[in-house]
C-alpha cells in the first residue's frame, strides 16, 4: 500500500463511497424518495464510474513502471540489471536517467507515433495472457530465456526520440556519423551488439 498514488487512493475512496451508500440503504430499507434516489444515482452510477475510471488510470500508469515489468520471473535477469548502479547496460544506463529512470523498460520499447500508446498498452496485455496463459508462468527461468523475443525488430526510432542525432556529442563519434543513414532507415541497430 506505500506505493499507492493519488488516483490509486480516489479509486479506493470512490469504492469505499458507493459500498456504503448501498450498504446503508439495503441496511436501512428508506423510502423512495429524492434523497433516496439521488443518494442510490451515486452510490450505483457515480462513484463506481470514478473508481473505475481512476482505477484504470492508475492501473495504465503503474503498468509503465520497472518495477511492474520485473514482476514477472522471465523478466528478471533484465531487471536485476537495470536496476544495478554498477551496470554498463544500456537498459542500467537508462535507467540511471532522472527523466524516466523508473520507467526505463516502457519508455525505451514503447511504439510512438499517433496509436503508440494503444499499440504498447495492447502489446503489454499479450505479455500478460503470455505470462499467465501461454506457459511462462509455469516455465523457470532456464526454460522462458529461449522463447522470449521481441513481436518485432527494434526501431531506431525509439532510440531517437531522445537522441535525435542533431548534438554535437552524438556526432562526435564516428561510427554514428557514418551509419547515419542506415540507422535512419532502420538497417542497423541502436541496440546491436558494440553499439
Amino acid at each position: 500500500m506505500h506505493h499507492l498514488g493519488l488516483l490509486a487512493w480516489i479509486c479506493l475512496a470512490c469504492a469505499a463511497f458507493a459500498g456504503a451508500i448501498l450498504i446503508t440503504y439495503l441496511v436501512r430499507r428508506p423510502p423512495f424518495d429524492v434523497r433516496t434516489k439521488l443518494s442510490l444515482f451515486f452510490g450505483l452510477a457515480v462513484f463506481p464510474a470514478l473508481s473505475g475510471l481512476s482505477g484504470t488510470v492508475a492501473g495504465i500508469e503503474t503498468t509503465g513502471e520497472r518495477e511492474f515489468c520485473g514482476s514477472c520471473h522471465v523478466m528478471q535477469l533484465h531487471y536485476r540489471d537495470s536496476s544495478d548502479p554498477k551496470s554498463q547496460s544500456l537498459a542500467a544506463r537508462h535507467a540511471r536517467n532522472p527523466y524516466f529512470g523508473d520507467r526505463n523498460c516502457y519508455v525505451c520499447h514503447a511504439d510512438y507515433g499517433m496509436f503508440g500508446f494503444p499499440v504498447t498498452k495492447l502489446n503489454g496485455m499479450r505479455h500478460v495472457y503470455e505470462y499467465y496463459i501461454g506457459g511462462y508462468r509455469a516455465m523457470t527461468l532456464e526454460q522462458a530465456i529461449p522463447k522470449i523475443h521481441l513481436y518485432k525488430p527494434y526501431d531506431n526510432n525509439n532510440c531517437r526520440q531522445c537522441h535525435s542525432g542533431t548534438l554535437a556529442n552524438w556526432n562526435r563519434l564516428p561510427d554514428h556519423v557514418s551509419l547515419k543513414p542506415e540507422l535512419g532507415k532502420n538497417q542497423v541497430s541502436c541496440v546491436s551488439a558494440g553499439c
